[in-house]
């Protein structure tokens, strides 16, 4: 490795030992700061990784590679993506999403690992990071099977209540619709791939047709009736995962056991 990757790393360690201790002494600001240059000298890494492999390298891992087209790390996109949706999503749709709205050329499979590795590295130096991709939690307390969240969104948007799911693909209909309905405002085409997305979502949304102010008007008809009571559901397992989970387990996702022999 070439002397500016091993001054990347030292200077990305000394970030996160930095980030800990403005964390600890409740320097928001600062912690802000450092966690804004932290992601700069990630992403410098990244690249300057990228530049010393191999242009075709057998034991390169998938889901560390840049899909063609992008200089961003997977779990870059995949943040994205999720940024844009707002709610707990599939990596199916998140897939679908990040494909038709930004271009990009993600792959299911480089989604398999990705929230295993997250916490991996959340375990081994906590909040070091801006964010971390982690799971939906159930009304069990346990992490959602398939489900991908982000760490900053509050617990109650993390949760998945029993009428979640409905909810969640309703806002995704409506975020979708309104990202097209920005494109055209701007002036800019709106792809084709982005068009049968939203027809795809139209589908399932009574009363709606594949037009987005269409799409968000009929939605927003529906998602009054259910917006209530998802709220409440979720509010209760979010206050339960602040009162009997830990850190990594609120990200994560506790197991049975653990919260039996906590009970106990």
């Amino acid at each position: 490795m070439s002397e500016s990757l091993d001054d990347l790393e030292e200077r990305i360690n000394a970030l996160r030992g930095e980030i800990r201790q403005a964390m600890r002494a409740r320097e928001s600001a600062l912690a802000r700061s450092l966690r804004a240059e932290l992601r700069r000298a990630e992403r410098a890494w990244d690249l300057a990784l990228a530049a010393h492999e191999p242009a075709h390298d057998p034991a390169r891992e998938e889901e560390d590679e840049p899909p063609p087209g992008s200089l961003l790390p997977v779990r870059e996109q995949v943040h994205q993506a999720l940024t844009l949706l707002g709610v707990p999503a599939a990596a199916k749709m998140i897939v679908a999403v990040h494909g038709a709205l930004r271009a990009g050329s993600l792959k299911g499979t480089q989604l398999t690992s990705l929230r295993r590795d997250e916490e991996r590295s959340f375990r081994t130096s906590p909040f070091a990071r801006p964010y971390y991709l982690c799971a939906a939690l159930t009304d069990r307390l346990s992490a959602s099977r398939g489900l991908l969240a982000v760490s900053t969104w509050p617990l109650e948007q993390r949760v998945v209540g029993p009428l979640s799911p409905r909810v969640d693909f309703l806002t995704t209909a409506i975020r979708v619709a309104g990202h097209i309905m920005r494109l055209a405002e701007t002036g800019e085409p709106t792809p084709p791939s982005a068009q049968r997305l939203l027809s795809r979502l139209a589908q399932n949304v009574p009363g709606a047709e594949p037009d987005p102010a269409l799409v968000v008007k009929a939605a927003r008809a529906e998602l009054e009736v259910h917006a209530a009571a998802d709220a409440a559901a979720r509010a209760e397992i979010a206050g339960r995962a602040r009162d009997r989970l830990r850190d990594a387990e609120r990200l994560f996702g506790g197991t049975v056991l653990a919260l039996a022999q906590r009970e106990a």
